[in-house]
């Protein structure tokens, strides 16, 4: 598939009724096109200063794709655990310096010079200056791994300014509802994130709810986001949250990966075994004290932002990176 084709396709009318009858085989073919088609439209509206389409075309193609995820019965029994090519594995090399000046109120020129001209790490840029300022933690629960398949159905956010004893404000917590199906088939993941169907019933879905989007959006807008695994995060903004792709675009929304920030500052993951998961929010938050060893991550939005946060500061205070 090419661009061109890539534009026509989003382009279709789509009629779900053209979809019953088709088998899961079909389905997954139609999907996979789809995914595809998303894929290079992602790629050319953040590559191409004036791409001929606007984001819109992109966001009713994932809702395109959503619809015939929730028609594929070994997809929604207990939700999809494959991954579609549109959740990045992280953020790029260049998020992350622009991560990393942000988060140190430093140039992404300066940082870059830096990196080249001593062959710096991630590391060593990490803990060559403080972090300072103030920024928003955000964590959503959802009901797949990828952004174009499931929903959003727990969000959570809030403020703090990144100094000793920091205290969190403007806290906002929301669940969001999922079709109707979901009642019977249970909430996908629901073992992970203990979200249930009381949770979400009446609860409008993220897509649909305009002023829930206008806060988070403004939020998002205000100052750098951290988040754990941005890309995650990042990746579901994208494909579900109207104004964020064109904000990103344009250096008003600033993701910053606190999992990298773990990896790259505390010694104690290079040396533990891949399999115990050492940059996970709750094995990190354990190790820092933010989180007793017995004790297990919640998994709703803003409980987890919360934690993030503090396991934030405790890893700066323990490096003498809180200005």
């Amino acid at each position: 598939m090419n661009l061109s084709e890539a534009i026509g396709h989003a382009s279709t009318l789509f009629i779900p009724e053209f979809l019953f009858g088709m088998d899961e085989e079909m389905l997954e073919g139609e999907r996979s096109v789809n995914e595809e088609a998303l894929h290079l439209l992602i790629e050319e509206y953040f590559q191409n200063p004036n791409p001929s389409f606007g984001f819109d075309l992109v966001l009713d193609l994932a809702d395109r794709n959503r619809s015939i995820s929730d028609m594929m019965p070994s997809e929604t029994a207990g939700g999809d655990r494959s991954r579609s090519r549109n959740l990045p594995s992280g953020l790029s090399d260049a998020d992350i310096i622009r991560g990393i000046a942000a988060l140190q109120h430093r140039r992404v020129e300066t940082l870059e010079k830096e990196m080249a001209g001593m062959n710096a790490t991630r590391g060593v840029l990490y803990g060559s200056k403080p972090a300072k300022g103030t920024f928003v933690g955000v964590d959503i629960e959802t009901t797949s791994n990828s952004p174009d398949r499931g929903y959003i159905i727990n969000v959570g956010w809030e403020t703090m300014e990144l100094v000793d004893d920091a205290e969190a404000y403007d806290s906002e917590s929301y669940f969001c509802g999922i079709p109707e199906q979901y009642e019977e088939e249970g909430v996908p993941l629901a073992e992970i994130h203990k979200i249930e169907w009381a949770d979400v019933a009446d609860k409008k879905p993220f897509r649909e709810d305009a002023e829930l989007q206008e806060k988070l959006l403004k939020a998002l807008k205000s100052h750098p986001y951290l988040a754990h695994n941005a890309a995650f995060e990042d990746a579901w903004f994208l494909l579900n949250l109207p104004g964020y792709a064109e904000a990103r675009k344009a250096g008003k929304i600033v993701p910053i990966d606190t999992r990298d920030l773990c990896r790259s500052l505390d010694p104690e993951v290079k040396f533990m075994s891949w399999e115990a998961h050492p940059a996970s929010l709750e094995a990190w938050a354990q190790r820092r004290g933010t989180l007793a060893a017995d004790e297990a991550e919640r998994h709703l939005g803003l409980d987890d932002t919360d934690l993030m946060f503090r396991t934030v500061l405790a890893e700066l205070k323990e490096r003498n990176l809180l200005k």
